[in-house]
């Protein structure tokens, strides 16, 4: 049965740019906080656990090999120690947990989304489709097996990261399987004021759009983080501002004050009754849509690098003798 009202709780703090189990401690120590604010839905930004690659925004790629290799290193593995520690302190608390990781998969990185339901259990794995620009140097890409809307405890929730938004055949993927509530998280800290000024207009479209609810998390950097990350003042203006952390509703309009600088968390309750209000008017996947005319092909099969085929044996056919007429 779906909650009449949903608390959800965006979340932008800095992660630690020095090790995965420092931002893990940060991760659960906002789980706690926005639970006791009463918070059943809880988003956090794009590859947050170890640390969004900053660096492979500022540095040329000739330089990034040492930096790469320290995230390689740092990142998660899916199952690990640390997706047992956000499953237990899920089941714990009652919450459903979106969470933004580098996940490591071989000699591969992908930028991933893990939703966890409120009893602990890991409902969606999914990997950014495209990463874009500089990102491409990081991370492999995901499929059209993650473009999935999964079934939790406060109703049915979709994702997808970052300029992911950009691709609206991706959107529709999810917007045609009836989400009700859409996390979404970016970086953060990053490119400047204009980006979190496109992130905004981009929540709240798909929102209208979808009619759906949306919980956008950005992350932040300290100004010690950036100094950190590279010793040249002009290139620093670039991972500064460009955070958004905000709550939408269908309606298109912030159910709180966004938060665009420091840390802290923006924390609404979601009135599932306005999906309803809105999509009256306009359900883009229903009454609004002609697939007559226009119509997704999604293809969601998982695209692996190896498949097994045993072809059937074919039963022998017993010989034909030849007979004098």
């Amino acid at each position: 049965m779906q909650k009449p009202v949903v608390r959800a709780a965006a979340v932008q703090i800095a992660p630690d740019l020095a090790s995965r189990a420092g931002t893990m401690e940060r991760v659960l120590n906002a789980v706690a906080e926005a639970a006791d604010k009463g918070a059943e839905f809880i988003v956090f930004p794009e590859t947050f656990v170890p640390f969004y690659p900053y660096f492979s925004f500022v540095l040329p790629p000739v330089q990034q090999g040492p930096e790469h290799l320290r995230l390689y290193q740092e990142a998660v593995s899916v199952p690990s120690a640390e997706t047992r520690a956000v499953a237990e302190a899920a089941r714990r608390r009652g919450a459903v947990i979106v969470l933004g990781v580098n996940e490591r998969d071989g000699g591969s990185l992908y930028n991933t989304q893990l939703i966890f339901d409120a009893d602990g259990t890991l409902r969606l794995r999914r990997r950014k489709i495209t990463p874009t620009y500089h990102e491409r140097m990081i991370w492999g890409q995901g499929d059209g097996a993650g473009l999935k809307v999964v079934e939790t405890a406060v109703g049915r929730v979709g994702a997808l990261a970052c300029w992911e938004h950009y691709n609206p055949l991706a959107r529709y993927a999810l917007m045609a399987q009836r989400e009700e509530i859409h996390a979404s998280h970016f970086p953060g800290s990053l490119v400047g004021p204009i980006f979190g000024e496109q992130i905004e207009v981009t929540m709240r479209h798909h929102a209208l759009e979808s009619g759906c609810f949306v919980v956008n998390a950005t992350g932040w950097l300290s100004e010690e983080q950036v100094a950190s990350i590279h010793p040249d003042p002009a290139l620093r203006k670039g991972l500064r501002d460009g955070c958004m952390t905000c709550i939408v509703s269908p309606e298109g309009r912030h159910l709180a004050p966004p938060l665009t600088e420091g840390e802290g968390m923006v924390i609404a309750d979601l009135d599932m009754k306005l999906i309803t209000k809105r999509k009256r008017m306009m359900d883009s996947v229903g009454h609004y849509a002609r697939p007559e005319l226009l119509r997704l092909v999604h293809d969601t099969r998982p695209a692996v690098p190896r498949e097994e085929y045993a072809p059937a044996p074919v039963e022998a056919q017993p010989e034909e003798i030849e007979t004098d007429a």
